[in-house]
């Protein structure tokens, strides 16, 4: 493997992550296994696949990633889809998938891959179902691939909501000070220009004396709740539990992560898990 690859250092909050996608992967892959009548065939996809591991910011220790921890659940997935657009992360996750021939590595944009290779493995009259992970760091993922997973009616998903890069590039006080290539992302990403109503409100002060209208920007919890109604309403999840909000060492909220399915159990499942987590707090 090339020497030039530099695993992510990873904090507290994004190692919660990991063992929550872990934990629910768990349960989903034993519910899938067990169908009988008919039988299910289950994918698991990492769009953002990074090398498989990561380094804990804590312990200075090797974590496992999200394809190193699907990997060992029991009952096994069968298939596994691993993406990412680093040449040398490809090399890695090649490394560790082996000779394997349940686990295909793809590299390239995910939201092509996703679209072109990926997605149509699922279909739902094939029987197929797919827990899908979508973790960019930044605005990296197209609506058009969540709104396609929504409507296929076979995919759950773990989105990150990376409200700092929104908050850092695009939801300035002034938005007419933002650059076009910012909005453009944000519109890529939530799937239009919607967000702006979302995501302002005229000011309290320029309602109070009457004059012309000012916007503010509203809260982040508003503009993760605003995504999660697009999540249902938009995309077609029937079933999107409120988010968990993921902080930095300053306790400052640096994303919001999303799941979102067609069942209810799934939801409960989640929404327990979610629970069990909130309140955990690192160093």
């Amino acid at each position: 493997m090339s020497d030039q690859l530099k695993y992510d250092e990873i904090g507290y909050w994004s190692e919660i992550k990991l063992d929550i996608i872990k934990e629910y992967a768990s349960a989903y892959s034993r519910i899938m296994s067990s169908q009988t009548r008919p039988q299910f065939y289950h994918l698991y996809i990492d769009a953002f696949a990074g090398p498989g591991k990561h380094i804990s910011k804590s312990t200075g220790e090797f974590v496992p990633g999200s394809p190193e921890n699907a990997l060992l659940i029991k009952p096994p997935f069968h298939e596994y889809h691993f993406i990412d657009l680093d040449k040398q992360k490809i090399e890695s996750l090649e490394n560790m998938a082996g000779i394997r021939e349940d686990i295909h590595i793809h590299l390239g944009d995910c939201n092509k891959v996703m679209l072109d290779k990926v997605l149509p493995n699922a279909k739902y009259a094939d029987y197929r179902r797919a827990l899908c992970v979508l973790d960019p760091y930044g605005l990296h993922l197209d609506w058009e691939v969540v709104f396609t997973a929504g409507q296929m009616k076979s995919v759950d998903i773990f989105l990150n909501f990376p409200v700092a890069d929104m908050n850092r590039n695009v939801l300035w006080r002034k938005p007419e000070d933002v650059s076009s290539s910012q909005i453009n992302r944000m519109n890529r990403f939530w799937g239009d220009d919607s967000w702006r109503e979302e995501a302002y409100s005229p000011s309290p002060q320029m309602k109070l004396f009457g004059e012309k209208e000012d916007e503010e920007k509203v809260s982040n919890e508003m503009i993760a709740e605003a995504f999660r109604r697009r999540l249902k309403k938009a995309a077609g999840f029937a079933n999107v539990p409120a988010p968990i909000a993921m902080r930095n060492t300053q306790n400052a909220i640096v994303y919001y992560l999303f799941f979102a399915s067609h069942k209810p159990v799934a939801e409960h499942i989640v929404q327990d898990i979610f629970k069990k987590h909130t309140n955990r707090r690192g160093n």
